[in-house]
Protein backbone atom coordinates (compact mmCIF):
# COMPACT_ATOMS: atom_id res chain seq x y z
CA UNK A 1 0.00 0.00 0.00
CA UNK A 2 2.78 2.49 0.67
CA UNK A 3 4.40 1.73 -2.40
CA UNK A 4 1.73 2.51 -4.67
CA UNK A 5 0.89 5.55 -2.48
CA UNK A 6 4.20 7.11 -3.14
CA UNK A 7 4.30 5.59 -7.16
CA UNK A 8 1.51 7.49 -7.73
CA UNK A 9 1.61 10.35 -5.85
CA UNK A 10 5.43 10.91 -7.64
CA UNK A 11 3.74 9.81 -11.39
CA UNK A 12 1.27 12.88 -10.71
CA UNK A 13 3.46 15.09 -9.31
CA UNK A 14 5.97 14.80 -12.09
CA UNK A 15 3.25 15.13 -14.71
CA UNK A 16 1.70 18.35 -14.12
CA UNK A 17 0.04 18.74 -17.55
CA UNK A 18 -1.50 14.89 -17.08
CA UNK A 19 -2.46 16.05 -13.60
CA UNK A 20 -4.77 18.52 -14.92
CA UNK A 21 -6.85 16.72 -17.31
CA UNK A 22 -7.39 14.15 -15.08
CA UNK A 23 -9.20 16.98 -13.10
CA UNK A 24 -10.48 18.07 -15.77
CA UNK A 25 -12.38 15.18 -16.60
CA UNK A 26 -13.30 14.88 -12.47
CA UNK A 27 -14.56 18.23 -12.97
CA UNK A 28 -16.59 17.81 -16.55
CA UNK A 29 -17.77 14.01 -15.20
CA UNK A 30 -19.15 15.92 -11.71
CA UNK A 31 -20.97 18.11 -14.22
CA UNK A 32 -22.72 15.36 -16.25
CA UNK A 33 -23.52 13.50 -12.53
CA UNK A 34 -25.10 16.70 -10.86
CA UNK A 35 -27.05 18.10 -14.17
CA UNK A 36 -28.87 14.82 -14.24
CA UNK A 37 -30.41 15.85 -10.92
CA UNK A 38 -31.35 19.23 -11.85
CA UNK A 39 -31.73 19.23 -15.39
CA UNK A 40 -34.91 17.93 -15.27
CA UNK A 41 -36.34 20.91 -13.65
CA UNK A 42 -36.41 22.32 -16.82
CA UNK A 43 -37.95 19.31 -18.72
CA UNK A 44 -40.95 19.33 -16.06
CA UNK A 45 -43.51 20.80 -18.33
CA UNK A 46 -42.46 18.91 -21.30
CA UNK A 47 -42.73 15.34 -19.71
CA UNK A 48 -45.76 16.26 -18.23
CA UNK A 49 -47.68 16.68 -21.68
CA UNK A 50 -46.09 14.35 -23.39
CA UNK A 51 -46.94 11.30 -20.37
CA UNK A 52 -50.28 13.06 -19.74
CA UNK A 53 -49.85 13.97 -16.32
CA UNK A 54 -50.09 17.26 -14.10
CA UNK A 55 -46.89 19.25 -13.62
CA UNK A 56 -47.34 18.62 -9.89
CA UNK A 57 -47.06 15.30 -9.95
CA UNK A 58 -43.59 15.72 -12.53
CA UNK A 59 -42.44 17.68 -9.79
CA UNK A 60 -42.21 14.48 -7.71
CA UNK A 61 -39.69 12.90 -9.93
CA UNK A 62 -37.60 15.88 -8.33
CA UNK A 63 -38.77 14.99 -4.32
CA UNK A 64 -38.35 11.03 -4.92
CA UNK A 65 -34.41 12.02 -6.66
CA UNK A 66 -33.65 14.35 -3.30
CA UNK A 67 -35.47 12.13 -0.89
CA UNK A 68 -33.31 9.11 -1.98
CA UNK A 69 -30.06 11.27 -2.00
CA UNK A 70 -31.00 12.21 1.59
CA UNK A 71 -32.07 8.91 3.10
CA UNK A 72 -28.98 6.79 1.05
CA UNK A 73 -26.39 8.96 0.54
CA UNK A 74 -24.48 8.89 3.91
CA UNK A 75 -25.09 5.27 4.63
CA UNK A 76 -23.36 4.23 0.97
CA UNK A 77 -20.31 7.08 1.33
CA UNK A 78 -19.70 5.44 3.90
CA UNK A 79 -20.15 1.65 2.72
CA UNK A 80 -18.11 2.31 -0.53
CA UNK A 81 -15.08 4.21 1.19
CA UNK A 82 -13.04 0.97 0.99
CA UNK A 83 -13.58 0.77 -2.94
CA UNK A 84 -10.70 1.89 -5.08
CA UNK A 85 -11.80 5.46 -6.16
CA UNK A 86 -11.14 5.26 -10.16
CA UNK A 87 -13.12 2.13 -10.28
CA UNK A 88 -15.95 3.24 -7.62
CA UNK A 89 -16.35 6.54 -10.00
CA UNK A 90 -16.16 4.78 -13.44
CA UNK A 91 -18.75 2.16 -12.20
CA UNK A 92 -21.00 5.36 -11.02
CA UNK A 93 -20.75 7.05 -14.71
CA UNK A 94 -21.86 3.64 -16.27
CA UNK A 95 -25.36 3.56 -14.13
CA UNK A 96 -26.01 7.05 -15.15
CA UNK A 97 -24.95 6.49 -18.19
CA UNK A 98 -27.63 3.40 -17.99
CA UNK A 99 -30.14 5.35 -16.05
CA UNK A 100 -30.78 8.20 -18.47
CA UNK A 101 -30.58 5.48 -21.30
CA UNK A 102 -34.16 4.32 -19.67
CA UNK A 103 -35.31 7.98 -19.00
CA UNK A 104 -35.43 8.50 -22.66
CA UNK A 105 -36.73 5.28 -23.26
CA UNK A 106 -39.55 5.34 -20.53
CA UNK A 107 -43.09 4.91 -21.22
CA UNK A 108 -44.99 6.95 -18.28
CA UNK A 109 -43.86 8.22 -15.15
CA UNK A 110 -43.44 4.85 -13.06
CA UNK A 111 -40.38 3.75 -15.36
CA UNK A 112 -38.91 6.86 -15.52
CA UNK A 113 -39.28 6.95 -11.19
CA UNK A 114 -36.89 4.28 -11.57
CA UNK A 115 -34.63 5.86 -13.89
CA UNK A 116 -34.58 8.58 -10.93
CA UNK A 117 -34.05 6.45 -8.19
CA UNK A 118 -30.82 4.27 -9.50
CA UNK A 119 -28.93 7.08 -10.52
CA UNK A 120 -29.87 9.20 -6.96
CA UNK A 121 -28.36 6.11 -4.96
CA UNK A 122 -24.68 7.19 -6.23
CA UNK A 123 -24.55 10.70 -6.69
CA UNK A 124 -23.88 11.45 -3.27
CA UNK A 125 -21.36 9.07 -3.20
CA UNK A 126 -19.49 10.66 -6.03
CA UNK A 127 -20.08 13.88 -4.73
CA UNK A 128 -19.15 13.69 -1.20
CA UNK A 129 -15.68 11.59 -2.60
CA UNK A 130 -14.61 13.98 -5.65
CA UNK A 131 -12.85 17.13 -4.07
CA UNK A 132 -11.11 14.58 -1.95
CA UNK A 133 -9.66 12.73 -4.87
CA UNK A 134 -9.22 15.89 -7.01
CA UNK A 135 -7.02 16.65 -4.01
CA UNK A 136 -4.50 13.48 -3.95
CA UNK A 137 -4.42 14.50 -7.76
CA UNK A 138 -2.90 17.50 -7.61
CA UNK A 139 -0.73 17.20 -4.90
CA UNK A 140 -0.02 18.89 -1.31
CA UNK A 141 0.82 22.06 -3.06
CA UNK A 142 -2.14 21.93 -5.02
CA UNK A 143 -5.33 20.91 -3.87
CA UNK A 144 -7.00 23.84 -3.10
CA UNK A 145 -6.68 24.52 -6.99
CA UNK A 146 -7.92 20.72 -7.87
CA UNK A 147 -10.72 20.85 -6.03
CA UNK A 148 -12.24 24.57 -6.83
CA UNK A 149 -12.09 22.86 -10.16
CA UNK A 150 -14.00 19.73 -9.39
CA UNK A 151 -16.58 22.55 -7.69
CA UNK A 152 -16.75 24.47 -10.75
CA UNK A 153 -18.15 21.58 -12.62
CA UNK A 154 -20.70 20.83 -9.52
CA UNK A 155 -21.50 24.78 -9.33
CA UNK A 156 -22.25 24.73 -13.00
CA UNK A 157 -24.45 21.88 -12.86
CA UNK A 158 -26.55 23.29 -9.96
CA UNK A 159 -26.46 26.52 -11.58
CA UNK A 160 -26.76 25.85 -15.78
CA UNK A 161 -28.60 22.25 -15.14
CA UNK A 162 -32.48 23.48 -15.20
CA UNK A 163 -31.32 26.38 -18.47
CA UNK A 164 -29.55 23.46 -20.19
CA UNK A 165 -32.35 20.85 -19.60
CA UNK A 166 -35.11 24.02 -21.18
CA UNK A 167 -33.41 24.78 -24.32
CA UNK A 168 -32.20 21.31 -24.76
CA UNK A 169 -35.68 20.25 -24.61
CA UNK A 170 -37.29 23.03 -26.81
CA UNK A 171 -35.01 22.00 -29.19
CA UNK A 172 -34.20 18.32 -29.31
CA UNK A 173 -37.23 16.60 -26.98
CA UNK A 174 -37.07 15.73 -23.78
CA UNK A 175 -36.18 12.25 -24.19
CA UNK A 176 -33.02 12.91 -26.38
CA UNK A 177 -32.05 15.53 -23.60
CA UNK A 178 -31.78 12.38 -21.38
CA UNK A 179 -29.68 10.55 -24.72
CA UNK A 180 -27.32 13.59 -24.39
CA UNK A 181 -26.30 12.95 -20.66
CA UNK A 182 -26.31 9.33 -21.69
CA UNK A 183 -23.82 9.51 -24.10
CA UNK A 184 -21.90 12.51 -21.79
CA UNK A 185 -21.70 10.04 -18.58
CA UNK A 186 -20.37 7.18 -20.81
CA UNK A 187 -17.80 9.11 -22.24
CA UNK A 188 -16.42 10.31 -18.47
CA UNK A 189 -16.50 6.65 -17.75
CA UNK A 190 -14.27 5.78 -20.53
CA UNK A 191 -12.15 9.02 -20.34
CA UNK A 192 -11.70 8.35 -16.35
CA UNK A 193 -10.91 4.15 -17.36
CA UNK A 194 -8.01 5.79 -19.78
CA UNK A 195 -6.49 8.92 -17.92
CA UNK A 196 -7.10 7.89 -13.94
CA UNK A 197 -4.47 6.50 -11.76
CA UNK A 198 -5.57 4.04 -9.58
CA UNK A 199 -5.60 5.99 -5.72
CA UNK A 200 -4.96 4.80 -2.41
CA UNK A 201 -7.77 5.04 -0.20
CA UNK A 202 -7.87 7.98 1.98
CA UNK A 203 -7.58 7.64 5.72
CA UNK A 204 -10.64 6.91 7.61
CA UNK A 205 -11.94 8.96 10.24
CA UNK A 206 -12.17 7.93 13.80
CA UNK A 207 -15.87 6.39 14.83
CA UNK A 208 -15.89 8.48 18.49
CA UNK A 209 -15.26 12.26 16.58
CA UNK A 210 -18.29 11.39 14.08
CA UNK A 211 -20.59 9.92 17.04
CA UNK A 212 -19.46 13.30 19.54
CA UNK A 213 -20.51 15.38 16.20
CA UNK A 214 -23.93 14.01 15.95
CA UNK A 215 -24.76 14.88 19.31
CA UNK A 216 -23.75 18.23 19.72
CA UNK A 217 -27.03 20.22 18.78
CA UNK A 218 -25.17 23.31 17.56
CA UNK A 219 -24.20 21.70 14.84
CA UNK A 220 -27.37 19.70 14.02
CA UNK A 221 -28.92 22.87 14.31
CA UNK A 222 -27.09 23.90 11.50
CA UNK A 223 -27.86 20.77 9.29
CA UNK A 224 -31.45 21.85 10.26
CA UNK A 225 -31.34 25.23 8.67
CA UNK A 226 -29.88 24.16 5.89
CA UNK A 227 -33.27 21.72 5.08
CA UNK A 228 -34.68 24.93 5.43
CA UNK A 229 -32.80 27.43 3.51
CA UNK A 230 -33.13 24.88 0.38
CA UNK A 231 -36.95 24.05 1.04
CA UNK A 232 -37.55 28.01 0.49
CA UNK A 233 -35.38 27.93 -2.43
CA UNK A 234 -36.92 24.93 -3.91
CA UNK A 235 -40.52 25.56 -3.17
CA UNK A 236 -40.72 28.23 -5.93
CA UNK A 237 -37.68 27.54 -8.01
CA UNK A 238 -39.25 23.75 -9.02
CA UNK A 239 -41.94 25.37 -11.07
CA UNK A 240 -39.72 28.65 -12.03
CA UNK A 241 -39.77 27.64 -15.98
CA UNK A 242 -44.12 26.93 -15.53
CA UNK A 243 -43.67 30.23 -13.48
CA UNK A 244 -42.00 32.37 -16.62
CA UNK A 245 -44.26 30.68 -19.35
CA UNK A 246 -47.79 30.67 -17.74
CA UNK A 247 -48.04 33.96 -15.31
CA UNK A 248 -45.44 35.79 -17.05
CA UNK A 249 -45.92 34.90 -20.44
CA UNK A 250 -42.40 34.31 -21.77
CA UNK A 251 -42.27 32.67 -24.91
CA UNK A 252 -41.32 28.70 -24.26
CA UNK A 253 -38.69 29.24 -27.00
CA UNK A 254 -37.26 31.95 -24.57
CA UNK A 255 -37.86 30.42 -21.50
CA UNK A 256 -34.52 28.43 -21.33
CA UNK A 257 -32.57 31.87 -21.75
CA UNK A 258 -34.44 33.72 -19.20
CA UNK A 259 -33.32 30.55 -17.05
CA UNK A 260 -29.88 30.80 -18.55
CA UNK A 261 -29.24 34.22 -17.36
CA UNK A 262 -30.47 33.16 -14.27
CA UNK A 263 -27.36 30.64 -13.76
CA UNK A 264 -25.10 33.27 -15.20
CA UNK A 265 -25.81 36.08 -12.49
CA UNK A 266 -25.88 32.64 -10.01
CA UNK A 267 -22.09 32.56 -10.70
CA UNK A 268 -21.28 35.65 -9.78
CA UNK A 269 -23.81 34.49 -6.69
CA UNK A 270 -21.33 31.47 -5.95
CA UNK A 271 -18.49 34.01 -6.05
CA UNK A 272 -19.71 35.98 -3.61
CA UNK A 273 -21.15 33.66 -1.23
CA UNK A 274 -18.13 31.56 -1.43
CA UNK A 275 -15.83 34.96 -0.89
CA UNK A 276 -18.35 36.33 3.04
CA UNK A 277 -18.99 32.84 4.30
CA UNK A 278 -15.82 32.82 5.80
CA UNK A 279 -16.38 35.77 8.38
CA UNK A 280 -19.40 35.22 9.82
CA UNK A 281 -21.51 32.22 8.29
CA UNK A 282 -24.74 32.96 9.97
CA UNK A 283 -25.14 36.45 9.14
CA UNK A 284 -24.16 35.38 5.35
CA UNK A 285 -27.02 32.95 5.40
CA UNK A 286 -29.49 35.86 7.28
CA UNK A 287 -28.62 38.08 4.16
CA UNK A 288 -28.74 35.56 1.10
CA UNK A 289 -32.25 34.61 2.71
CA UNK A 290 -33.27 38.32 2.60
CA UNK A 291 -32.67 39.31 -1.12
CA UNK A 292 -34.02 35.72 -2.11
CA UNK A 293 -37.37 37.29 -0.45
CA UNK A 294 -36.79 40.03 -2.48
CA UNK A 295 -36.44 38.90 -5.74
CA UNK A 296 -39.42 36.19 -5.38
CA UNK A 297 -41.79 38.79 -4.03
CA UNK A 298 -40.72 41.41 -6.68
CA UNK A 299 -40.96 38.67 -9.33
CA UNK A 300 -44.31 37.71 -8.35
CA UNK A 301 -45.67 41.74 -8.13
CA UNK A 302 -43.84 42.56 -11.82
CA UNK A 303 -44.59 39.28 -13.71
CA UNK A 304 -45.75 41.31 -16.32
CA UNK A 305 -43.57 43.87 -17.03
CA UNK A 306 -40.29 42.17 -18.24
CA UNK A 307 -37.57 44.61 -17.47
CA UNK A 308 -38.22 44.71 -14.08
CA UNK A 309 -38.69 41.32 -14.48
CA UNK A 310 -35.41 40.31 -15.14
CA UNK A 311 -34.05 42.34 -12.07
CA UNK A 312 -36.08 40.73 -10.01
CA UNK A 313 -35.04 37.00 -11.29
CA UNK A 314 -31.19 38.47 -11.17
CA UNK A 315 -31.62 39.32 -7.04
CA UNK A 316 -33.54 36.48 -6.90
CA UNK A 317 -30.58 34.04 -8.97
CA UNK A 318 -27.80 35.65 -7.00
CA UNK A 319 -28.91 34.93 -3.86
CA UNK A 320 -30.29 31.18 -4.89
CA UNK A 321 -26.71 30.28 -6.18
CA UNK A 322 -25.12 32.07 -3.16
CA UNK A 323 -26.58 30.24 -0.95
CA UNK A 324 -25.12 26.77 -2.01
CA UNK A 325 -21.73 27.50 -0.90
CA UNK A 326 -22.74 29.40 2.41
CA UNK A 327 -24.62 26.66 3.58
CA UNK A 328 -22.04 23.84 2.32
CA UNK A 329 -19.18 25.54 4.59
CA UNK A 330 -21.69 26.66 7.19
CA UNK A 331 -21.96 23.12 7.97
CA UNK A 332 -18.82 22.12 7.76
CA UNK A 333 -17.46 24.52 9.96
CA UNK A 334 -19.85 23.64 12.62
CA UNK A 335 -18.59 19.82 12.21
CA UNK A 336 -15.32 20.42 11.56
CA UNK A 337 -14.20 17.79 13.90
CA UNK A 338 -15.49 15.10 10.80
CA UNK A 339 -15.84 17.59 7.91
CA UNK A 340 -16.11 14.80 5.47
CA UNK A 341 -19.28 13.35 7.61
CA UNK A 342 -20.17 17.20 7.78
CA UNK A 343 -20.62 17.63 3.87
CA UNK A 344 -22.50 14.38 3.59
CA UNK A 345 -24.91 15.86 5.95
CA UNK A 346 -25.42 19.15 4.10
CA UNK A 347 -25.72 17.36 1.06
CA UNK A 348 -28.75 15.15 2.59
CA UNK A 349 -30.26 18.12 4.08
CA UNK A 350 -29.84 19.85 0.62
CA UNK A 351 -31.68 17.36 -0.58
CA UNK A 352 -34.53 16.94 1.69
CA UNK A 353 -35.03 20.65 1.33
CA UNK A 354 -35.35 20.10 -2.67
CA UNK A 355 -37.41 17.19 -2.25
CA UNK A 356 -39.76 19.08 0.31
CA UNK A 357 -39.35 22.36 -1.69
CA UNK A 358 -41.08 20.56 -4.93
CA UNK A 359 -44.15 18.47 -2.79
CA UNK A 360 -44.76 22.33 -0.86
CA UNK A 361 -44.64 23.95 -4.37
CA UNK A 362 -47.04 21.37 -5.78
CA UNK A 363 -49.37 21.09 -3.23
CA UNK A 364 -49.22 25.20 -3.46
CA UNK A 365 -50.04 25.27 -7.00
CA UNK A 366 -52.98 23.18 -6.11
CA UNK A 367 -54.57 25.45 -3.60
CA UNK A 368 -52.88 29.02 -3.72
CA UNK A 369 -51.92 28.46 -7.77
CA UNK A 370 -49.21 28.92 -9.21
CA UNK A 371 -48.97 33.37 -9.06
CA UNK A 372 -48.48 32.96 -5.84
CA UNK A 373 -46.25 30.52 -5.05
CA UNK A 374 -42.79 32.08 -4.20
CA UNK A 375 -44.85 33.73 -1.09
CA UNK A 376 -45.39 30.34 0.15
CA UNK A 377 -41.27 30.12 -0.59
CA UNK A 378 -40.95 33.73 0.91
CA UNK A 379 -42.59 32.58 4.13
CA UNK A 380 -40.61 29.87 4.34
CA UNK A 381 -37.35 31.42 3.94
CA UNK A 382 -38.19 34.09 6.37
CA UNK A 383 -38.92 31.28 9.32
CA UNK A 384 -34.96 30.48 8.21
CA UNK A 385 -34.45 33.83 8.87
CA UNK A 386 -35.75 33.69 11.96
CA UNK A 387 -34.00 30.77 13.10
CA UNK A 388 -30.46 31.81 11.95
CA UNK A 389 -30.71 34.94 14.00
CA UNK A 390 -31.28 32.80 17.04
CA UNK A 391 -28.76 30.62 16.22
CA UNK A 392 -26.37 33.68 16.50
CA UNK A 393 -26.99 34.15 20.14
CA UNK A 394 -24.32 32.27 22.47
CA UNK A 395 -26.42 31.04 24.86
CA UNK A 396 -28.71 29.29 22.30
CA UNK A 397 -28.11 25.69 21.41
CA UNK A 398 -24.95 25.59 23.25
CA UNK A 399 -22.54 22.34 22.33
CA UNK A 400 -21.79 20.33 25.50
CA UNK A 401 -18.67 19.98 26.82
CA UNK A 402 -16.32 17.38 25.69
Amino acid sequence: MNTSTLSTTHATQSTPGRGRLQIAIMAVAAFAIVTTEYLILGLLPALARDLRISISMAGQLVTLFAFTVMLFGPLLTARLSHVGRKGLFVAILLVFCAANALAALAPNIWVLALARFIPALMLPVFWGTASETAGQLAGPGNAGRAVATVYLGISAALVFGIPLGTLASDAFGWRNTFWILSALSLLMAVLMQLCMPALPRPAATHGEQQSAMLRDPRFLAHVGLSVLVFTAMFTAYTYLADFLGRVAGIPSAHVGWWLMGFGLVGMLGNWIGGRVVDANPLGATIGFLALLVAGMVAALLLPARHGWLALAVAAWGLAYTALFPICQVRVMKAGSKAQALAASMNISAANAGTGLGAIFGGLGIEHVGLGSLGYLASGIAVLGIVVAWLMRRPATLASPAH
